[in-house]
This record gives C-alpha cells, structure tokens and sequence, in this order.
C-alpha cells in the first residue's frame, strides 16, 4: 500500500528525510541488535528498512536526507537553554549514525547537513525551493513541528508508532486533526511549548487548552492581544506572566527556510541504487532480511563490474574420471557441486581443477563414484576446499573419511579478514582473483534449471579459483603469524564440528509438546489475570490498546512517551513493574509466548525423522572467534526464566540408558581479563578462590565481604562481566535499571579499586592504535582500522571492540582448544562417548554409563588444562537424563 501522494507522471518527486528523528525512533523502536563483531545496527537497519519502503512504494526522482549538524544552532543565540534538558545520546545510538550515512552512501542518495542550523531548517528549506520549482515533496519525520510546512505540493508522512506505522498529512488531514492550518502550527507549539525540545510555552498550557485557544483566536499574537476575552482568570494570568515565553517558543519553534545550501535541485536527483554495492554494504551490517528484499527489488541484479575469466572446464563421464584424477596435480581445487543444505543435500556433480583448467563431473543418479571416494580419501594430494566442514559432513554419505591433508580456504580467508563476518564465495574470488562468477545458480521464475554445460562452467571455475588463491593465502596467514592458529585449532576443529551435526541431539518431541501445552495453559492463565487486573478484555500483544489500558486507565506513571503515543517496550515494562502486578504478568506473557512460538513450535519443526535435530555450527562468522549455531540455534535457548530452562528437559541422550553429561567454565572471561591485565586484585580473588562478584561488590561498595548484599553483588556482576564487553554507562543503567549518571559513578569507581584493569584498557587500547590490531592469547587477530577514524563514535566503538576482543577471542579460542582435544582424547580411547554441543562456555556430551565416571573426570581436566594462565581456569560438571537436569 502506498504510503505517500499519488502525483502526476511527469512530475519531479522530491523525499525529504529527516535523518535525525527517523534514526532515533528506530534506535528506541526495535531491540539492540549487533553484528558478529559487536557494532550495534538496530537504529541504521530500521533507517534502511524504511527507506526502502520508501523508495518502493514512492518511486522518488529527487531524494535527500538531512541531519543535525552539532548541538548548537543559531537557536541557542536567543535562548541558550535550547534542547538543554536532553539526556545524553546514548553511545550504542551514535556510533550508528555513520552507519546510516554509509547505507545512504551505498543508496546513492545525497545526505546533508549545516554547521548552526538542525536538519527540519534543511528540510524546509528544500521543500521550498521544491515548491516553487514545480516539484511534489514528501517530507517524513517523526516530528510533528515539520507539518508547518505541509502545502498544496508539499506532504509529510509522520511516523505513528516506532517506524512501522505512519500516517500521511496534506492540508486537509491537518485541519482533521487538529483543526488548525499547517501555519499555526507554530502558534501550537509556542502556546505548548514542547518538553523534548525544552521550548517552554505557557506553563499549564497543554495541547487541548492551546488548541482551543487558537480555535478562538487563531494565533499566539492574537491570543495575547486579547487576553482579556480569554475565558478563566487563571489562564489570563498565566497567558500575561508568560507572553515573552509564547513569543519566544514560537520563534524556537518556526522552521528557518532560507539556509544557504545550494539550489540545484538536481544534486538529489535520484536514479536507483547499484545492487552490487548495497549488497556489500547490507553484508557487512549483517541486514540478512533486508538483502533478501534487495533480490526481489526490480532492477536489483548484479551489476557486474569485474572481467569474466575465460577458462576451458570439461565436461568428462565416469569412464574417463579415474585418468583424470591420476592427470591432477599435489593441490587440486575441488569444489562438491549440491543442491540444498549441505547436512540434507543432493550431489549433482563435483568439479576438480587446477589453477588453468578444470574437469566437472555429473552425477544425475547422485552417487559418489568409487573413483572420487579414494581421491578423497588418498592423502597423496591436497585438496583445496571453500568449508572442509561442508564437504567432510557431505562425503560421510558416501563413507568417505575425507583426508586430513586439506586446505579451507573459508577459514582462511576468515582469519585473514575477521571484521568482515562470514565470507562470501563469490566476494572471496572476486577480490582475491578479480573473477567474475557466471551468473545462472539459481532456477528462472518458470522454474528452468541451469543445464549441465552452465553448471559444469560454473563449478569449474569455481574450484580452478580454489587452486589458484592456496598458495595466496598460505602464505599470508603465515605472514601475519596465523598459520598455526588455522593449521593447529580451526582446521581439526572443522572435523570435530562436522562429526558434532552428523551425529545430532535427540529430542524428546512428546516431552517438548508437553511442555508447549503447559506453557499455553500458562499463558491462558496469565491472559484471564491480565483482563482481571486491567477490568476489562483487550488484545495484550497491541502496544496501542496496552499502552491505553496501562496510562489512561491504570494511571500507571508515564516512562517513556513518544509523540505519537505511550512505548510499552520491554524496558518500559520493567521499570514500570513495582507499581502494578499486571505489568509483571504482562512481561511473563511475552515472554511465555516467545517460548511457545520460537522454541516449542520452532522446534517441532526441525525435529528430523531420526528423533534428532542437527544444527549447524558457524566456524568462519564472529570477529572474535566465538562458534556460533544455526538451523536452529541451540546457543539461544532461554535460560533466566525456568519456563525457559525447561525446554532443556526435551534434549535427552539418543540411547537408552546413557546419560546427558555438561561441563562449563566457570567465569573464564573474568579470569582471562586477571590474566592478560595482571591485576593483582582479581589475580588474588581467583588464586583463593573467591566469590569474585563479592569481592567486587565489597572492594566498590567498601564494605566487609560479609555485607555485602544480593543487591550489591548483582551490580557487581553486571559491571564485571560488562567491563568485558565494553559496556557503556547507558547500558549498565538499562541492565540495572538505575540512572545513567549512578552507572558512570559506578564505572569510575570500579576502575579506581581495580587499577591493572584500567591501565589494561589503556595499553591494549594504544598497542592496538600502533599495530592496527588485537591480537587474543592463541594469537587470533582482529583489525581496526577505525581506531584511526576522525568521527569519535566510530573511534570509540573500535576502541571497545579493542578493549573487550582480546578477552571474549582468547575465551573462544579456549573452549574451541578444549573441544579439539577432548575429541582427540575420546577418539585415541575408543570412547563410546559423543559431543553434542557447544553453548558459549559449556560443553555438552551423551555418554553411557560405563563410561560416565572417566568422562566427568576427562572433560573438565582437559578444559581446566587447555592454556595455562596465572589464574587457575575452572570447569564444573554437571550429568543427568536430560539436558536440564545436567545444569
């Protein structure tokens, strides 16, 4: 549905985006979201999804987006408190504007900003120049203050709720709404005045009073000359006390429509976006949904702007395969040519090839050739691979034990280039060979498949890249001191992972409908306690009616209030749950729902006909090294409600009579960050085998250890385990519900009674800025070159990542050591025993009974003596029939 003005053909159409306000309602509008490398890109994606509804449903010839340029504006000459009682802007918002720029960048739309004036006074003055050029002009912000511009050609679209929902305003709809023309708005405001802006008003006048006022009179000017007609002598003195304030406010108020930025209007002209380059910039923000949109888009196919290699691939048959093989040279790029995922795939062919021709395989019957299952199996050459772990779990359909003697040049090209999360194929060849692929993979909207000459050229090409970029990055890894981390740990571990999702976890899928059908007599309960409490029925899961039930009805003290109604967010919520018991339940009903729908049902339906869900284990994707799941993720299942801890009780052993066994680290961050910052403080704490929380809290607090309250002790979790993290004295606010400037204090305080931490900070921050990156324990890297950036947001989100990298990439490394030896270990004892999972710290097993008094003894000896450190590292183990009794 459109959402704009229907204009005609050969008009000129003009957006005008009000990048400030549309980026901050998508910041406090969706959850904080993070890339692998830990930048926050919750406010940039909600920018870039609107934006794209946008440009879809409008078709804009002409686009720009304006911004705020610094804290002062030529407002503050005449009235210096100007927008004074602003709360900071959180970092996590800030560090995201630059993002938003780059998208509009990747766009190909012009953004604008002027030193002494704030982007509504760029905005006006465009949609004038527009105006009299004969343009239509679609003005969209979050802010009302810019429907004084609204014209017979000039239209704004206000978002309503978030970024989601947005009603669209021409002259008509203003009188509508507030029977006023889109000139008085101004008159509005100076009578209101508006809190957000710290434009004062007349105290005591709200916006049904102001309304009513300019209904009478039309104007501050006329309201004022007439005061005396005013009716009721409390207003008449208010409206006498404070006239300077109305004249002042509505001044503060009026946009400025004639900034001196340039006229031409065809500097905004807007000719659609090259797909190549946005899709670049949408994987390197990790917009998954948004690239998958970018595909269906008109016009969005590739541009194709590298040379297309020409390379004679030939097409052989089974006869011919085993002197083919024999012809191929010590390292041959191979690349399995399947449909699907590859843990359910068809083989269609493979392709083998050396770095000037290549030879491509069908397989129309999908069966692997004895000749290709002793390749594979012969150490005699080396493959080169594009994700051993792939082709390891694809070729064990065959029972083919692929060799050891490999080369993934995905987890090379990985390590070579962490920040850039998970590698791409067809990026990789192309920057590493500048190779075009050719362009068929997928079927045609009818359906056609790629014949087999397309396929065998596209293979080919594909594994004679392979050959051709081995020695490359072999040499660069060792030439950045990587080669042993991908030779000794990543490469094994690529083994250890594809064994991991052969084998699977049973799941109790009657135990987990169980569950689900508790969970929604729960949340049917909560539903009649809810309409109880609230003394009435109404769609809980509408933050509209939810938000009416809470404030206008309840009464309950407003938290947080856009302008275009109450946020019923989760941290609302939260803050707000002291005062009524339905809002606790209203927090338990979410949170029960999003048990039901993501966990329960999402479960169900990756359940396989084995009993057994089989995840996929990410290798090649986090910046700092940290494995991650999918398909679906077992990393994530809810643990801090029991609810949620419960749905570990369905993840049982997938033989009878086994038994589920867990060893995690304890705190293995905190005693990494002891180790490498040589606090003498926590090394001690550790050493003795304290409560390190406590002795935190009792160190801040200065209070003896043995008074140390529960409440203490959280704080003094939070701020640990988010001094790890880079946390900010925003986000320790949010986890702790306490004001921002209690968070800072708390921060300061912690680094004063924990100094080595500090001057860790410093130092790692420094080398970092000299060396261009962060090296972790193993000697894993992680580049920064935005720790040379001008732009301080930037600036200060690379010296986090430097800051909390070398902690969380030495944990992952860790934990991935302790995986690789203790499969090593269970293999050389012809074990019975499997690994099941990784979860962040903790390690998951079936074993049989047995066994079970050697593994509890195995698993956490190995973990504790994976590294040595100067703190001891410590693994608890935990066993029982499920998953849930093992924690």
């Amino acid at each position: 549905m459109r959402i704009g003005v229907t204009t005609l053909s050969d008009a000129k159409k003009l957006i005008l985006i009000d990048g400030n306000s549309i980026t901050y309602r998508a910041f406090f509008a969706l959850p904080l979201l993070t890339t692998a490398s830990g930048r926050h890109t919750n406010a940039a994606y909600g920018f870039t999804m609107m934006l794209m509804r946008l440009l879809q449903d409008e078709r804009p010839t002409h686009v720009a987006v304006a911004f705020d340029k610094g804290k002062t504006t030529f407002r503050h000459e005449f009235f210096t408190e100007y927008k004074g009682t602003r709360d900071k802007t959180p970092n996590e918002l800030s560090e995201q504007f630059p993002i938003v720029r780059e998208v509009l960048d990747a766009f190909g739309i012009t953004h604008l900003e002027k030193e002494g004036y704030e982007a509504d006074d760029i905005i006006g003055t465009l949609a004038r120049q527009a105006e009299a050029a004969g343009y239509e002009t679609l003005v969209v912000s979050g802010d009302k203050d810019l429907l004084q511009l609204v014209s017979d050609r000039v239209h704004a679209i206000l978002t309503r709720k978030g970024i989601t929902e947005t009603e669209l305003y021409d002259i008509a709809k203003v009188q509508e709404r507030y029977g006023l023309t889109p000139q008085q708005i101004i008159d509005l405001k100076g009578l209101m005045g508006d809190t957000s802006d710290n434009i004062p008003g007349i105290p005591g006048v709200g916006e049904k009073t102001a309304l009513k006022l300019l209904h009478e009179f039309g104007s501050v000017e006329s309201v004022l000359a007439n005061v005396d007609k005013v009716s009721g002598k409390k207003l008449q003195e208010k409206i006498i006390e404070h006239r300077d304030k109305a004249l002042l406010s509505k001044k503060l108020a009026t946009i400025f429509r004639e900034v001196p930025v340039d006229s031409d209007l065809d500097r905004l002209a807007y000719e659609g976006f090259q797909a190549s380059r946005l899709r670049e910039t949408f994987r390197q923000y990790e917009f998954k949904s948004l690239l998958n949109k970018l595909e269906e888009e008109p016009g969005a196919e590739m541009a194709v702007d590298t040379p297309s290699y020409e390379l004679p691939v030939r097409l052989i048959s089974t006869d011919e395969l085993t002197g083919v093989l024999a012809e191929l040279p010590t390292k041959t790029g191979v690349y399995l040519d399947f449909s699907g995922n590859y843990q359910q795939a068809t083989l269609l062919g493979v392709a083998v090839a050396e770095e000037d021709r290549a030879w491509y395989l069908p397989l129309p019957d999908g069966q692997l050739p004895d000749a290709f299952k002793t390749f594979f199996s012969d150490d005699s050459k080396e493959k080169i691979f594009f994700d051993v772990k792939s082709a390891d779990y694809l070729l064990r359909d065959f029972g083919v034990v692929l060799n050891r003697r490999t080369f993934d040049a995905l987890l090379a090209v990985y390590l070579l280039n962490p920040q850039d999360g998970t590698p791409k194929l067809e990026d990789v060849i192309r920057r590493e060979l500048n190779w075009a692929l050719p362009s068929f993979a997928k079927p045609d909207k009818k359906g056609s498949m790629p014949t087999v000459e397309e396929r065998a050229g596209f293979c080919g090409k594909i594994a004679a890249a392979l050959a051709r970029m081995q020695s490359k990055l072999a040499a660069e890894l060792q030439k950045q001191e990587l080669y042993d981390l991908y030779q000794d740990l990543e490469l094994p571990l690529a083994y250890v992972l594809a064994d991991m999702e052969r084998h699977g976890v049973k799941v109790d899928t009657d135990r987990l409908r169980q569950i689900g059908s508790e969970l929604s007599g729960k949340i049917e309960s909560l539903t009649k306690e809810i309409y109880e409490l609230a003394g009435t029925e109404f769609n809980i899961n509408s933050p509209k009616q939810l938000g009416e039930i809470l404030f206008d009805k309840m009464g309950l003290p407003t938290q947080k209030k856009t302008k275009t109604g109450y946020s019923t967010s989760a941290d609302v919520l939260e803050k707000l749950a002291p005062y009524s018991e339905i809002v606790q339940k209203i927090l338990d009903f979410r949170q029960l729902g999003k048990l039901q729908s993501t966990y329960v049902e999402g479960l169900l339906k990756v359940v396989r006909e084995d009993q057994l869900v089989h995840t996929s284990f990410n290798q090649a994707t986090t910046a700092t090294g940290r494995l991650s799941s999918t398909e679906p993720n077992l990393q994530n299942i809810p643990i801090r409600m029991e609810e949620g801890r419960r749905l570990r009780q369905a993840f049982v052993p997938s033989q009878p009579g086994w038994t589920i066994l867990a060893a995690d680290y304890s705190q293995i961050e905190l005693r990494i960050l002891a180790h490498i910052s040589q606090d003498r403080t926590l090394i001690d704490a550790f050493v003795n085998g304290m409560d390190i929380h406590a002795r935190t809290a009792s160190d801040v607090f200065e209070v003896p250890i043995e008074q140390v309250t529960s409440d203490m002790r959280r704080a003094a979790k939070a701020v640990n385990f988010g001094i790890v993290y880079g946390i900010s004295d925003y986000g320790l606010s949010q986890n702790l519900n306490i004001p921002r400037k209690q968070a800072a204090e708390f921060i300061e305080n912690y680094f004063l009674k924990f100094p080595g931490v500090k001057r860790y900070m410093e130092e790692v921050v420094a080398q970092a800025r000299k060396d261009g990156y962060v090296t972790t324990l193993l000697h894993r890297r992680r580049y920064l070159p935005d720790l040379h950036a001008s732009n301080f947001n930037i600036r200060s989100f690379a010296e986090r990542a430097a800051q909390n990298t070398r902690v969380q990439g030495s944990a992952a490394d860790i934990i991935k050591l302790a995986m690789m030896q203790v499969a090593r270990t269970i293999a050389e004892k012809e074990l019975k025993s499997c690994m099941l999972l990784q979860v962040h710290d903790e390690l998951v097993f079936e074993v049989p009974d047995d066994e079970l008094e050697l593994m509890k003894q195995l698993v956490p000896d190995i973990m504790e003596h994976a590294v040595k450190l100067d703190v001891p590292l410590k693994a608890d183990v935990a066993y029982g029939p499920t998953w849930y009794d093992a924690k």
